[in-house]
C-alpha cells in the first residue's frame, strides 16, 4: 500500500582519509545505527503486544537534533533505517487516532535527520489526513517539507487538499494549489484547477476536478477509496444545490412549495431527481422546502461555510 522509495546511501569520503580510517569510520557508524534499532527493539521480547511495543518505542525516540550527533554525520542513512522501520508498523487497523501522535513523531525526527527526503514529507502528509483525519499534524509536517523542498509541487498540492476538504477552508487550498501550479515540473493541468479553485472556490464542479486530480497523483489504494467516497459527497452537495435551486424557482413563481421532489421534474424546473450516490434518498420537508441526503444529513464543511458566506 505504502510504497518504498530507494535507501539513499550518503557516504562523505575525504581524499585526504587514509581507507583504513574510512573503514573505521564506517564500522563505527554501523555499530552505531545497530546499537539505536537494539534499543528500540529492547523490550518486544517481554510484550505481549508486540505492535503495541514498536509503537511505544517510535514514540520514545529522541528528538532529531538529539539524534544527529549519535550518528556522526551519517544522518540520510539512519533517517533510511528508521524510515523503514516507521513503515513495519505503519496503517494497522488496532490504531486510534490519538495513537498516531507516535506517527507524527516518528516523522519529525526523520525529517529533521534528513530535511530533503521528500518522500516522507508526502507519505506522511497523505496518512495523518487519511488514515488519521489529523489535518493538524498533516499540515504542520507538510509545511516544514514544504520550506525545505520548495521545488517539490505535491507539498503545497496536499496542504491545498487539507485546507478545502478537511479544513473547509476553500479560499486558503485555492491558494496552496496555485503554488503548486507555480512551481517547476508540476502537471499540466495544476493552472487550470489552480484559477479555477480561485475563481469559483466552492464550487462543487470544481472540487470534482480537484478530486479527480488527487486520484491519479496517488497510488495508494486505500487513499484512493477514501478519495472515492469523498467525491460522492461532493455529488451529494451538487445534486443538492440544483435540487435547491429548482425548489427556490418554484417557489417564486407560486409562492409555495412543491408537495415533492417529483412535482420539480413534473411541472419542468428539473429534468430529473437525481440519485443519492450512497443508495439512499434525498429527502425533501414540503413544510420548510429544505432538501436532504438520508445518508449524508450534514453538508460538507468548505460548501456549508461558502453559502453561509464564511469564506
Amino acid at each position: 500500500m505504502l510504497g518504498l522509495p530507494h535507501l539513499s546511501i550518503r557516504i562523505h569520503e575525504s581524499s585526504k582519509q587514509s581507507p583504513c580510517i574510512v573503514w573505521s569510520a564506517v564500522t563505527l557508524m554501523t555499530f552505531g545505527l545497530l546499537a539505536l534499532i537494539v534499543l528500540l527493539q529492547r523490550n518486544l521480547d517481554f510484550r505481549i503486544d508486540v505492535h503495541a511495543a514498536k509503537i511505544e518505542d517510535l514514540a520514545q525516540l529522541p528528538r532529531g537534533e538529539y539524534l544527529k550527533p549519535a550518528l556522526l554525520g551519517y544522518n540520510h542513512l539512519g533517517a533510511d533505517l528508521l524510515w523503514l522501520r516507521l513503515l513495519q508498523v505503519w496503517g494497522k487497523k488496532k490504531n486510534t487516532d490519538n495513537e498516531y501522535e507516535w506517527m507524527y513523531h516518528a516523522l519529525e525526527v526523520i525529517t529533521t535527520l534528513d530535511p530533503r527526503y521528500a518522500y516522507a514529507y508526502y507519505v506522511g502528509g497523505v496518512a495523518l489526513i487519511n488514515y488519521t483525519d489529523r489535518p493538524d499534524l498533516s499540515n504542520r509536517l507538510l509545511e516544514k517539507g514544504h520550506r525545505a523542498n520548495p521545488g517539490e509541487w505535491n507539498l503545497p498540492f496536499l496542504l491545498g487538499y487539507n485546507h478545502y476538504f478537511a479544513l473547509g477552508n476553500a479560499i486558503k487550498g485555492a491558494e496552496y494549489i496555485g503554488r503548486a501550479a507555480r512551481t517547476p515540473g508540476a502537471p499540466d493541468f495544476l493552472p487550470g484547477l489552480a484559477t479555477r479553485m480561485h475563481a469559483e472556490a466552492g464550487n462543487p464542479d470544481v472540487a470534482l476536478q480537484f478530486l479527480e486530480a488527487l486520484w491519479k497523483e496517488n497510488p495508494d489504494l486505500v487513499v484512493r477509496e477514501k478519495l472515492e467516497t469523498r467525491a460522492k459527497e461532493v455529488l451529494i452537495e451538487r445534486d443538492l444545490r440544483a435540487l435547491e435551486r429548482a425548489i427556490s424557482h418554484y417557489y417564486n413563481d407560486h409562492r409555495a412549495f412543491p408537495s415533492s421532489l417529483t412535482d420539480l421534474v413534473s411541472r419542468k424546473y428539473l429534468e430529473r431527481v437525481p440519485e443519492e450516490p450512497f443508495g439512499g434518498t434525498y429527502l425533501f420537508d414540503a413544510r420548510t422546502g429544505r432538501v436532504t441526503s438520508s445518508t449524508h444529513p450534514a453538508r460538507l464543511k468548505v460548501f456549508r461555510l461558502d453559502l453561509e458566506g464564511g469564506v
